[in-house]
């Protein structure tokens, strides 16, 4: 694994990459590399074993430069064309986790052309009426001053797993992983923070423009994105498979199933 840095007009755009071979691009989200971690996870590893994985941390997050004044979901689009052609992209896999989904599907519905394939984990980013995805900027305030059960619910499968407790423990955690935690609920407040949150009322009808081979996993006890998201996009997408679903999974599939999860995504991406 290496750390690239790569000047976008005076701006640093912080990217990590393992592996050789047909670029893939995966864009992250909380419980994730840049969101909490600060390497790639056995899942982005997996991913890289026979390709080139090229995995950036979205403006003001994990060393990447923050993007000047207020800016919305349209000028992280128009950030990432700039990732894109610094690295010299033209062609590419792209699969998105969370907020990284919403991105991918973003930019999935404006250039298709780039996207040879597109997979979403656990994605936000539509307007589902009757299945609001969570308020996860409540959720980021400890209860009691203490208690962050309520967000581990949210992002894992129960508040007692193994990755939500060592990312998300109770009281005072690891600073380093602290910080990455608040610049990633930064960078969303910026792109999402308008009740209800984390959406595009626009991209369910855009969808059908994203015309390339898709797959949509969910997990079965997601608290963040509810499955009706992953059934609204799989119905949209024109060339999407059946969704699918992952038992006792939660929203965090990189971390609480990240080997069956490489496995099946990877299976996806080889498919002629």
């Amino acid at each position: 694994m290496s750390l690239r840095m790569i000047d976008l007009g005076g701006r640093m755009a912080s990217v990590l990459e393992q592996g050789s071979g047909a670029p893939l691009v995966y864009l992250h989200d909380f419980a994730d590399v840049h969101g909490v971690a600060a390497d790639l996870l056995p899942f982005h590893e997996a991913l890289a074993h026979d390709r080139l994985l090229l995995a950036p941390a979205h403006p003001g997050v994990n060393g990447s430069d923050d993007m000047p004044g207020p800016h919305g979901i349209e000028d992280v689009v128009f950030h990432y064309l700039q990732v894109f052609d610094a690295l010299g992209l033209a062609t590419f896999d792209l699969v998105g986790h969370g907020v990284g989904g919403w991105i991918a599907a973003e930019i999935a519905v404006r250039h298709p052309e780039k996207i040879r394939k597109l997979c979403l984990l656990g994605a936000c980013g539509l307007f589902v009426p009757g299945e609001p995805i969570a308020d996860i900027f409540m959720h980021t305030q400890p209860e009691r001053g203490v208690s962050y059960a309520t967000l581990r619910r949210m992002l894992f499968a129960s508040e007692s797993t193994e990755h939500g407790l060592r990312y998300y423990p109770d009281g005072r955690g690891d600073l380093d992983e602290e910080t990455r935690r608040y610049q990633m609920i930064r960078f969303c407040s910026f792109v999402g923070f308008k009740p209800p949150y984390l959406y595009n009322r626009s991209l369910i009808e855009r969808l059908g423009r994203a015309r390339m081979p898709s797959l949509v996993v969910w997990g079965e006890r997601d608290g963040f994105t509810p499955i009706a998201h992953g059934r609204a996009y799989a119905d949209r997408l024109p060339a999407a498979a059946p969704l699918e679903i992952i038992p006792g999974a939660g929203h965090s599939l990189p971390m609480e199933r990240g080997e069956s999860l490489a496995a099946l995504v990877g299976a996806f991406l080889n498919r002629a």
